[in-house]
Formats: structure tokens, sequence, C-alpha cells
């Protein structure tokens, strides 16, 4: 007989009462700041304003889907998370055969009102929902081990295969992340994954000499050795460093940066929108923006170690992994720590796909935390 848990559906009361208004403040504190810079950051833009106001609506919408995802016991979510991957999958197969491309990657389809879309953000939380619920099933012994064994290595390997092939190997990577961080907090040791990437050797030999292009080679190169490498990437990284650099300790002000509104660095809306926190809020607001950062996770990571069950640990795990590797790779990206990739920073870089699935991560996070066993 399946267990009775508190029902939230029945009781506003009780939903006022039981919501985790400290994920729910630090992501809208994030949120706010991330208009604010993303304002900036178009100010100055043809098309900023429809780009920014587009934004604004996606987060507003974003905000009412993680509150009404809230609402309902996560354990519901393991029948809809196979129906959304199905879908989720046959979004991505759609982009092979009908592409919108951008900065050389085919990750984008343009879908009526709602415009460009990028399948693989949606992908991020259906993998994350599907990986769970065969791990989760391992845990607690239902059905057969090697079956869930086999049936997680499928799931998990589809689509990292169609978006490497795209070819996206920044969010390809977000996606191996995600399942180191739950195949850990699962109980896999460590020698294995030291195992798992002696082994990968081979493949990434091949990728290196056979699948990169000079483009990737050369970011991964200036990221190795950023003073003397001369590619298109190590100028980014130098611009963008100078950039943040250049705000010092409290900032120059929003809309006031000298070297963000006259567009010193490419693609500051998005992927090097850190260097904008860093110009216009200084070392000030970008140690506060860190640190709301830094707040959320651990927020996630007490929440995942509370939750009332090993699905519930999983999945808050995976969310955890995917905002935690946005969030390290796109600042360390702008300040020469990490090889630039197209990786966007959760709430703040301009992307609608982006900030919908965020927000949907948060409303799952919301249903776990709701629904958790007391802190002893």
């Amino acid at each position: 007989m399946r267990p009775m848990y508190l029902d939230l559906h029945k009781s506003k009361t009780q939903y006022v009462r039981q919501i985790d208004y400290i994920v729910l403040v630090l992501v809208l504190a994030l949120s706010t700041i991330g208009i604010l810079v993303l304002a900036s950051a178009l100010a100055n833009r043809d098309g900023g304003n429809e780009m920014l106001t587009k934004q604004i609506v996606f987060m507003f919408v974003g905000f009412f889907i993680a509150v009404l995802l809230a609402r309902f016991d996560y354990n519901e979510y393991k029948v809809l998370g196979f129906l959304l991957y199905m879908l989720s999958t046959f979004l991505l197969l759609l982009v092979k055969i009908m592409p919108t491309t951008s900065f050389g990657s085919s990750s984008w389809l343009q879908l009526p009102i709602i415009g460009r879309f990028q399948p693989s953000e949606i992908a991020k939380i259906t993998f994350i929902m599907v990986v769970s619920v065969f791990l989760a099933r391992l845990r607690d012994g239902e059905g057969k081990a090697l079956t869930n064994i086999i049936k997680l290595v499928v799931y998990s390997a589809i689509p990292i295969i169609f978006i490497a092939d795209q070819p996206d190997y920044g969010t390809a990577m977000v996606f191996v992340f995600i399942i180191i961080a739950i195949l850990y907090i699962f109980g896999v040791k460590l020698r294995f994954f030291l195992f798992a990437l002696l082994g990968s050797i081979p493949i990434l030999a091949g990728l290196w000499f056979f699948i990169f292009n000079d483009q990737r080679r050369g970011r991964i190169l200036t990221f190795l050795n950023i003073g003397s490498a001369n590619s298109d990437a190590a100028y980014q990284i130098k611009r963008s460093i100078t950039t943040i650099g250049s705000g010092q300790f409290g900032g120059k002000g929003l809309f006031t940066g000298a070297l963000t509104q006259k567009g010193v660095v490419p693609i500051n809306e998005s992927d090097f929108i850190f260097t904008v926190v860093g110009e216009e809020l200084g070392f000030i607001g970008s140690v506060f923006v860190i640190t709301l950062f830094v707040l959320l996770l651990i927020r996630c990571i007490y929440v995942a170690y509370y939750a009332r069950d090993t699905y519930g640990t999983l999945l808050v795990t995976g969310i955890t992994g995917m905002i935690g590797f946005h969030f390290f790779q796109n600042i360390g990206m702008s300040i020469g720590i990490m090889p630039v990739t197209g990786i966007p920073l959760p709430f703040f870089s301009l992307g609608n796909s982006a900030m919908l699935t965020n927000f949907i991560a948060v409303g799952i996070i919301l249903s776990v935390s709701m629904r958790k066993r007391r802190a002893s």
C-alpha cells in the first residue's frame, strides 16, 4: 500500500507554511539582480528592449511554474519524467533534422510564439528525473538490478550523444557532471571514477584529433596557456579579465560601465555576463552574487540530505550538480580558470529556455524540501 504523506493540495495554509522560503528568496534575489545586469548588457543593443522583455516574461512564467510544481508530490514526477524525457529526446532529434545554427552549434529550434528554443536545456531536467528513478530502484531493490543498470546506461547515453553531435560539448559536459554527482551520492567509490577517466583517454584523444575543430582545440589550448595563446578565445578571456578588473572595489554602477556599454567583451549578455557584474558592481557586487549562489547550493545540499527518500535525494543532487556546474564554469571562464564554453550563468544569462529550465528545477527542489523528513 502506498504511504500517505502530507497533502499540500488541499490546504493553502499548509502550503504557505511548508514552502522553503530560503530557496525562494535566494532565487528571487539572483533573478532580480540578473535582470538588472542583463538590462545593462543589452542597453545599447539593437532589439535589446525586446530581448529583455521576453526574458522578464519567461522569468515570471518560470516562477509561476515553480510554485505550481512545488504543490505536487515530487514522486508523481516519476511517470511524468519519462514522458517528458521522450518529448525532449524527440525535440533533440528534431534539432538534427531542422536546426537553427548559432556560434557554430546547431542546438536550437525556431518555434511559433516562443521563438528560438534550446531542447537541451529542458533535457537536463528530464535526464535528472530518469537517472534518479533507475538509481532509486537499484538502491531500493525494485526490479532486476541488471535491467535497471542497462536502462540507466541507455537512457543516460541518448541525450549526451545527441547533444555532442550538435555539436555542443559544453552542454554535454553538464550532463556528464550531473550523472557523476548523482552516482557519487548514490555511493559509487571515487576509484571507479578514476578508472572511468583513465578508460576515457582513447575517446578524448579521438575527439581531439578527429572531431574537435581548430576553434575548440584553440579554446582548450588557451585555457592551458592563456599568456601565449593567439586565438579568439584568448581575446575573449583577456578582455573579460580586463573588464572585470576595471570595476575595482565598488564598481562603476549599473548602466555606466564604459567597457560594458561599448561592448568590449563579445557575448556579454550571455556567456560573459559576469563581466557586467564585475565592472559595474565591482568586487563587492561580485562577491555578493557569488555568495548568493553558494548559499543556494548549500541549501540544495541540505534539502537533498533531508529528503524523505532516495529518489528525492538523487533528484535534488542532480539539480544541485547542474546549477553548480553552470555557476562554476561560467564565472570560471570569465576569469580565466576554465576553458571558454557556451555555458550560461543561471538566472543571469540571456536565454529563455535556460530561464524556464532553472525555474522548473527550483520547483522540484521546493517540492522535495516541503516533504522532507525532520532534521534531527
